[in-house]
């Protein structure tokens, strides 16, 4: 176990100790979000769905790339960032509709996550933090519509017959969209 004088240099740390928790926290959401589109990914190729499963690896990179920010704002701070264990994402899937479902649960949860920690930069007038984060609240914005646009894609193609694959190719271009 690391010791809270390791965890925080002595007067070189702008975050407050409730603020760098939330943020570590956070680090490990970010973290798990990455997994978690990665496991979608596989189960995806698995049922031949290369479009979504090609989209779904390229979010879980784009996930890690958050937690990679948080992380090195931690460090630029001066405070430590701590990663703590990563659950095992769990697999409730049967079609595509049920794996874009969660993600826009998921990402439902990530913003209601990083609205909580904003709130904290104002409840402690860390303006710098809050500036930090607002990158991730447009972010945030970006990734609930792009996932709502993707339940809405498969409610008016529909997953029968060839609305499968008209379905799974949108994904995948929409993964090589976001590439550029």
């Amino acid at each position: 176990m690391i010791s809270d004088a390791i965890i925080k240099k002595k007067g070189a740390n702008m975050l407050s100790e409730n603020l760098l928790q939330k943020l570590n926290t956070q680090v490990n959401i970010e973290f798990f979000s990455s997994n978690f589109y990665l496991q979608l990914s596989a189960w995806c190729d698995h049922q031949g769905l290369s479009g979504s499963a090609k989209f779904l690896k390229a979010h879980a990179n784009e996930e890690m790339e958050h937690m990679h920010k948080i992380f090195d704002y931690i460090q630029d701070t001066g405070a430590l960032p701590l990663l703590g264990a990563i659950e095992k994402p769990e697999m409730n899937v049967a079609t595509l509709k049920d794996v874009f479902e969660q993600t826009y649960k998921h990402e439902k949860f990530i913003t209601s996550c990083i609205n909580e920690l904003v709130d904290i930069t104002l409840q402690e007038k860390d303006y710098s933090t809050f500036n930090f984060l607002q990158w991730y609240v447009a972010e945030q914005h970006e990734e609930e519509k792009l996932f709502k646009s993707i339940l809405d894609k498969i409610d008016i193609i529909g997953l029968d017959g060839r609305g499968l694959f008209m379905v799974d190719r949108e994904i995948g271009n929409l993964a090589m969209m976001h590439q550029n």
